[in-house]
């Protein structure tokens, strides 16, 4: 029996009318080992939301995913653009029916947002049970100074006078990122992040009480600091917030489960107050900067390579055979780990599904016509990176050469803006947009997101989109990729990290990506002198850099870009 065909055996086994079934896992990680999902649909996106009722399957998705939902999932599922319809207003048209969910997998503000006036049945049989094999690459371990630049001890001070200045007595740190972050500690429980599933509750007197799998923890228990902590499995939450002294608490509302709020809920306040951790990691410091910029020269190399091995091999490639070789020069350098997520490797239509992934059932010749889109990235030991390139092997034409022009004038736009201590992601966005939007041409999602640090490759609260209204800092790193997609034809995305530094007093961006852009797709005609000089300075960048770790070949076509 099909997973669906389980789940609706289970509907009408107790009673209830549908099911949710999200994404996330309960840690509620972008990249999670378990898919229930996908499981349910069919559907290989990192965002979405499938409602299951005995007569009608709703799979609701973002801009990002419709064509690619539509093909994995649209036979079984009506495909919901949530930018076009909410998830309330669906959500309302179905009256009052009574729809299971797992608590552990909603976050109490999700279910208030879309759900408000349905009847929500949490599921204590939780008919999705994951339990995941330990090995040696899941084991927990800490990163020193030199890769962190801050030690965990004065992270630990910082939030714990965050606490007391706003008189919190106790928080709940859910999102395993933080956790990373603030304990400078790393694990390997997501395909694509060193991410390791745990969380903490963190009191005003520095007492922290650590809930992971115990078999994970055992060298961080060698650690001075780390034999301080209270351990727990996650099943012990409930005895330890019982047993915990004071009144208040904060939680993140964006990962702290239905489930674990009410259990805080039952004893403490809950103040209006979200993890302040994403604001402290969002600020990368100096060490982390420094490291992040070698990454990306070691990234470039790989990058440069790639490219010009794409566009001057003579070898047949395909979608999968292309991004095996970018893998392959990426693995040449010693610090590389993995990649921070999915590579998208999509030759002609493909190249217009925005998340695409090859598989052996999609994979396509790239052909001499083709427009062909990149959209990788690296975990190095020192760093995380998230580069798109969009190539093409033959005269694309000059609408094309048009389009993908006023792509990059928007991507230039980003990077040369002119910023100050109120330049915000939205405003940004506009300028990412506009050159497009003059001729009524536009991109189904955001323009740029935040990007950690040996972390997440997502990260927030900052980031370059339509309702962002986070303040940009020095310190922050940012993707920059405006983009075009025409619907079985072609995709076309150019992106590039940026990260935010004082120059004379002044906040600017600096590119980190190290990466060349396909100038045979450049209508130089519409491009303006500065934005010619700004390109030709890019290259010669890139050139400056890592010249010397190409071979004659690479380094002369290099060359001629500038």
């Amino acid at each position: 029996m099909s997973s669906l065909n389980l789940l609706r055996a289970y509907i009408r086994n107790n009673n209830i009318d549908g099911y949710l079934i999200p994404k996330n896992d309960e840690f509620f990680s972008e990249n999670s080992n378990t898919n229930y999902l996908y499981k349910i649909t069919g559907f290989t996106g990192s965002a979405g939301l499938a409602l299951v009722t005995l007569k009608r399957n709703i799979l609701f998705v973002d801009g990002r995913y419709t064509l690619q939902a539509h093909k994995e999932a649209g036979k079984k599922f009506k495909i919901i653009d949530i930018s076009k319809y909410s998830i309330k207003k669906i959500a309302s048209s179905f009256g009052d029916i009574k729809i299971g969910f797992n608590p552990k997998l909603f976050t109490s503000l999700f279910l208030r947002t879309n759900f408000k006036n349905s009847n929500l049945i949490p599921d204590k049989n939780y008919i999705f049970k994951h339990s995941p094999k330990i090995n040696q690459n899941n084991l927990f371990y800490n990163i020193n100074t030199k890769i962190s630049g801050e030690t965990e001890i004065n992270k630990i001070k910082k939030l714990i006078s965050y606490l007391k200045k706003n008189r919190i007595d106790n928080i709940f740190i859910s999102a395993p990122e933080n956790v990373a972050w603030l304990l400078n500690i790393r694990g390997r429980d997501s395909e694509f992040s060193p991410i390791p599933n745990c969380q903490i509750i963190l009191t005003k007197n520095n007492k922290i009480y650590f809930f992971s799998n115990n078999k994970k923890i055992k060298n961080l228990k060698k650690i001075k600091l780390f034999k301080k902590f209270f351990y727990f499995d996650t099943i012990d939450f409930i005895n330890t917030i019982y047993n915990l002294e004071g009144k208040s608490f904060i939680i993140d509302k964006m990962t702290c489960s239905n489930f674990y709020e009410n259990l805080i809920k039952s004893k403490f306040k809950i103040l209006d107050y979200n993890d302040p951790c994403y604001n402290f990691k969002s600020i990368k410091n100096s060490t982390e900067i420094k490291n992040t910029i070698k990454a990306h020269e070691k990234d470039g190399v790989a990058l440069t390579k790639f490219l010009y091995w794409m566009k001057n091999s003579k070898e047949r490639k395909s979608e999968i055979s292309a991004q095996n070789i970018l893998e392959k020069y990426r693995k040449k350098n010693k610090n590389y780990l993995y990649p921070s997520f999915n590579t998208i490797s999509g030759s002609g239509p493909n190249g217009a599904i925005i998340h695409y992934r090859a598989s052996k059932k999609t994979n396509r010749i790239i052909r001499n016509k083709d427009i062909y889109l990149c959209d990788s990235g690296g975990q190095y030991k020192y760093g995380t990176t998230d580069v798109t390139r969009t190539i093409c092997f033959d005269d694309p034409g000059i609408k094309i050469k048009n389009i993908f022009t006023r792509v990059l004038k928007g991507h230039i736009a980003v990077v040369c803006a002119k910023l100050n201590n109120y330049t915000t992601g939205s405003i940004l966005d506009k300028k990412a947009r506009y050159w497009l939007n003059k001729v009524n041409l536009d991109y189904p999602h955001g323009t740029g997101h935040g990007v950690g640090y040996f972390l997440n490759v997502h990260e927030g609260p900052q980031s370059i989109s339509k309702h962002n209204r986070i303040k940009l800092k020095q310190g922050m790193i940012l993707s920059n990729e405006p983009g075009f997609y025409k619907k079985n034809e072609y995709g076309i995305r150019i992106e590039n990290l940026i990260y935010l530094r004082k120059n004379k007093g002044n906040l600017i961006f600096e590119n980190l990506t190290l990466a060349p852009i396909d100038i045979d797709l450049i209508n130089f005609k519409i491009l303006t002198s500065l934005e010619k000089k700004y390109l030709s300075n890019y290259h010669y960048n890139i050139y400056k850099k890592i010249g010397q770790f190409l071979n004659e070949n690479e380094k002369k076509w290099l060359k001629n870009l500038i």
